[in-house]
């Protein structure tokens, strides 16, 4: 059974659709609800560097949290390292969902990446 990490939440919409979708696609997944743990500073990093993707993609922008804390100002004087502690210390500041196989990692949920990533 090929198995995958998702770091979502439960009653995000689009998470509900992501893990519809993987496991039809045959994936046994092991859920985090990141409301109630958002991943470490440590599992973040490696996170993200398995992405190649900018730090600035792991954030809901649009969130409410994002907006209260004035992010969009505030994330460009800001350093990787404080970035990835801000996204530790809130899971609602994470763009969900994350799904990752330990060397692979997506953000969010779109049909066509999914079936490029995890497809068989």
């Amino acid at each position: 059974m090929k198995k995958l990490t998702i770091y979502e939440y439960p009653k995000c919409g689009t998470c509900r659709s992501a893990i519809k979708t993987l496991k039809g696609m045959g994936y046994e997944l092991e859920s985090h609800n990141v409301f109630d743990t958002a991943p470490s500073v440590e599992t973040l990093q490696t996170i993200i560097a398995n992405s190649g993707l900018e730090v600035k993609k792991f954030f809901n922008t649009s969130g409410e949290v994002y907006k209260e804390l004035g992010l969009k100002d505030k994330l460009p004087g800001m350093t990787e390292q404080e970035k990835i502690e801000l996204l530790a210390s809130n899971g609602r500041l994470i763009k969900r969902p994350i799904v990752t196989n330990g060397s692979t990692v997506t953000v969010g949920f779109k049909d066509e990446d999914y079936d490029r990533v995890w497809g068989n």
